[in-house]
């Protein structure tokens, strides 16, 4: 490598002198005493992967000693490649980026655990040919777990959330990304299921390898077994060659079984099966083949209920969930929504281009107003209508889909704090009029929240109806 004219101030007995950097480097013990200085882990290999060098802090960070790993290749010392198979040096046909950054899980020689930023960097000869990578790394577990438990973690593994419930499944995913049992991911529809099998992959040892996901109910019966086992020419009308099914695809990696409560009662026989021996027969065929797969799996159902009314297996059940994850519905992480509205709308600017409209103080409270029975999802649907509806102006309850603007909550009438005018609403908006609502509104100084209360509804029912009714702003 080239190394720039850099230089150190070295002290002498009587005097002081400059001293080129090419010049200190060239002694590798001088070398050597830089890098082991250094608070980052570092890893180089050549070409053939093979490690020619190893600091302290690598050492300390991965338990791993230079005896361990120097002259070996780098999959071989640790047993899995070290990288999790990102850095895309380990492809048959490797594109080398000059620089790349990410987070990776590693396993320390003891077995535990550690969170890692990683920074993957190739090396070049002096004709400018790659001789090389070397990889910085430093270890963040501990701030990871600080940010947790002080709720500052605002997104992790591309799922948006700071909510505690939502914190309690970031520290679930770094839990179990060194394992390969199997996970069951359970959660209404919208919450985010098949975004956490993701991160269970991506974070964890076979983040290199194939993520394969399938819904289990989005296909007929007589296609289900073809489609998980594969088949072999012949095997049915229509199969004209063989074909992998998705365990070989997967193999090395994850599969992503979703909806698993609807597959049927043969079905779960032959998936069990699969799970205790870890190999199967391609419909049609005679050969077993043994795959190696990480079993992410997903409902919306309660799958417990599932086997207490006959209609899953119990013995399936307990080899699926094994490390379960529970997903909590949006209504139950209400204070996520501003959050995941923010997300959506700078997605949007990224994908589009241009400025998106900000949301109003009055559509906030609709959003944090509304129940939410599509959680995540439907607030992502929501937050899309109402940037096309907005046309670049201020999104307003306007903006919104019908279906929330239109919500009426159900909540008991609230005692008033100052004496109700005849005839003025206590109940929901279907019984305020425009003249209780303007008498109140000139009692409380135009403050909408306690005009609100005195009305008996939510800021959010007081917003929309104002909407309707802008005369009736002070």
């Amino acid at each position: 490598m080239q190394l720039h004219s850099w230089y150190f101030a070295v002290p002498r007995r009587e005097e002081t002198a400059a001293v080129p950097l090419d010049q200190i480097t060239a002694n590798r013990t001088n070398l050597e005493r830089i890098l082991d200085n250094l608070k980052e882990g570092i890893i180089a290999h050549d070409m053939q992967r093979r490690i020619f060098f190893f600091n302290t802090e690598a050492e300390r960070i991965t338990g791993f000693s230079r005896q361990d790993v120097l002259g070996k290749d780098c999959h071989e010392a640790f047993g899995v490649p070290f990288c999790g198979e990102k850095c895309s040096f380990c492809d048959p046909h490797p594109v080398l980026p000059d620089h790349c950054e990410y987070p990776i899980t590693i396993s320390r020689r003891d077995g535990e655990t550690r969170r890692v930023e990683m920074s993957v960097t190739t090396m070049s000869g002096d004709d400018g040919r790659i001789i090389g990578v070397v990889a910085c790394f430093r270890d963040v577990t501990d701030i990871l777990a600080l940010q947790i438990q002080a709720h500052k973690l605002t997104s992790f593994a591309n799922i948006v959330g700071r909510d505690v419930k939502m914190l309690n499944v970031f520290q679930q995913i770094i839990d179990v990304a060194a394992y390969d049992y199997p996970v069951h991911i359970c959660g209404e529809t919208g919450t985010g299921k098949e975004l956490v099998a993701t991160a269970l992959h991506t974070e964890s040892r076979r983040a290199g390898a194939p993520f394969v996901p399938i819904n289990c109910g989005a296909l007929p019966e007589n296609l289900i077994e073809s489609e998980l086992f594969g088949h072999v020419k012949g095997a049915f009308s229509g199969a004209v060659r063989d074909k992998k099914g998705r365990f070989e695809l997967a193999h090395g990696g994850s599969i992503f079984l979703d909806e698993i409560a609807e597959l049927s009662k043969p079905m779960q026989v032959k998936l069990l099966r699969f799970l205790q021996e870890g190999r199967f027969v391609r419909v049609g065929g005679e050969k077993e083949i043994s795959v190696t797969v990480k079993i992410i799996s997903a409902t919306n159902k309660d799958l417990k209920t599932e086997v207490e009314q006959g209609r899953f297996r119990d013995d399936l059940y307990y080899r699926l969930n094994v490390i379960p994850i529970h997903l909590p519905p949006l209504r139950e992480r209400k204070n996520d929504i501003p959050l995941l509205v923010d997300h959506f709308l700078a997605e949007a600017r990224e994908r589009y281009g241009h400025k998106t409209p900000y949301v109003t103080r009055e559509t906030l409270a609709v959003l944090m107003d509304y129940h939410w029975p599509g959680n995540v999802r439907e607030l992502q649907n929501a937050i899309q209508f109402a940037i096309v509806k907005s046309g670049g102006r201020p999104i307003t309850p306007r903006a919104l889909p019908l279906e929330l603007v239109n919500y009426q909550p159900a909540r008991f009438p609230r005692p008033s704090r100052s004496p109700q005018p005849r005839g003025s609403s206590v109940g929901p908006w279907r019984k305020l009029t425009p003249d209780s609502v303007a008498r109140t509104l000139k009692e409380t100084g135009g403050n909408k929240s306690r005009a609100a209360r005195i009305l008996g509804v939510g800021r959010a029912t007081l917003y929309r109806f104002l909407g309707e009714h802008p005369e009736l702003l002070p």
